[in-house]
């Protein structure tokens, strides 16, 4: 009874197969092997996130993060098995096949460069540029960064030429080149060199590390802090919140300077111009006074000198020190401030003027003459 009753859907489906076309099965073909891939991606894929999930975080983020690539690459190896079988023409069978290879390169790549991100975010996971003292952190950070940028380059120039080089036409360019690399190779070199020269600068940097992330630099006149170091270029922060865009060789090639390359601690100085009449040793101890007050003040260094006497001043110069160069900025411009006001309101024959002398002698008074007759004459 139970084989009579599938008798009927039996012969239904092989009158199908009988009036369909012949690319109609191959399209079914593919479309089932394409969903039995999918399928079995999903189960291989919660089987394995599994067993990784509580034992390695690397591998467990990677399967999480390649599942669009491995998805498509369980896709492509399922086109190619029917690509193989069904009756396609040997030049259809073979652009598809090209085609599926360049796909199965760029996946590669893409999963490599997907790899290369995982790994240094674990890396940097356990350093935080937030923390008061971040020179180490903003050491590692700087590092991993450039040569994160410097292996995705790498592998994507080598995915692109993997991809090229299934090319007939272009392997045999490339050997030919190869042959007579002499000239071509110069050639090459030389329209090259900002990109070589910006790339072996990042590599220079990544090692020796000039600069790194949050540095606060000096470059062009313009005081600003590393944002962000590129492939080709760095980013400066500057004080107004402008962005200056500096090449990677710059820093290789240029003097620069660098406020926090050891530590973020700095001293700045303060100018104040006196009369003679200042008292020194007064300026000196309210100027103790003030930055003892101030939370910015890092409790390093204070001093007062006369640095410079002109024909009508003294230079006077307040050194400070802070743990950064915000605090050190907003430290100077409080200094300065309450030691002007300071000399206004308690001693004002200490702020600079100028002097002229009247001489009187009888000589000059006679020439003068009477006040009365010099008004009289006006």
């Amino acid at each position: 009874m139970q084989l009579e009753s599938l008798r009927a859907p039996v012969l239904w489906l092989a009158s199908v197969l009988d009036l369909a076309p012949p690319w109609a099965l191959d399209v079914a073909a593919l479309v089932l092997a394409i969903a039995i891939a999918l399928f079995a991606h999903y189960v291989v894929t919660r089987l394995l996130d599994r067993l990784v999930a509580t034992r390695r975080e690397f591998l467990s983020l990677l399967l999480k993060r390649t599942a669009g690539p491995t998805r498509l690459a369980a896709v492509i190896f399922a086109v190619s098995v029917v690509t193989q079988w069904a009756p396609f023409g040997p030049g259809v069978t073979e652009a598809i096949t090209h085609i599926l290879v360049i796909a199965f390169i760029v996946l590669v790549g893409w999963t490599a460069m997907i790899a290369v991100a995982i790994a240094a975010d674990l890396y940097l996971a356990r350093f935080t540029l937030d923390a008061e003292d971040n020179l180490l952190a903003r050491k590692h950070v700087t590092q991993v960064r450039i040569l994160q940028r410097a292996v995705d380059t790498l592998t994507i120039i080598i995915t692109a030429a993997a991809a090229l080089m299934t090319f007939e036409p272009v392997r045999q360019y490339g050997i030919s080149l190869f042959a007579s690399a002499g000239i071509a190779g110069i050639v090459v070199g030389l329209a090259a060199r900002p990109v070589l020269s910006n790339f072996i600068a990042g590599i220079q940097i990544a090692m020796t590390q000039p600069i790194r992330i949050e540095d606060a630099v000096i470059v062009e006149n313009e005081f600003g802090r590393v944002e962000e170091i590129a492939a080709a270029y760095v980013v400066i922060r500057l004080w107004d919140r402008r962005r200056m865009i500096v090449p990677l060789s710059y820093f290789i090639e240029k003097p620069f300077q660098n406020w926090s390359r050891q530590s973020t601690d700095l001293i700045g100085g303060i100018t104040v111009y006196v009369d003679y009449a200042a008292p020194v040793q007064r300026i000196r101890d309210k100027l103790t006074e003030i930055v003892a007050q101030s939370p910015l003040w890092d409790r390093q260094l204070v001093s007062l000198q006369v640095v410079d006497v002109k024909e009508t001043s003294m230079q006077l110069r307040a050194l400070v020190s802070a743990k950064n160069a915000d605090a050190l900025g907003n430290l100077q411009a409080e200094v300065r401030e309450k030691l002007v006001g300071f000399l206004y309101q308690e001693h004002p024959e200490a702020l600079p003027r100028g002097r002229a002398e009247l001489d009187l002698t009888p000589h000059v008074r006679d020439r003068l003459g009477p006040p009365n007759a010099q008004a009289s004459a006006a």
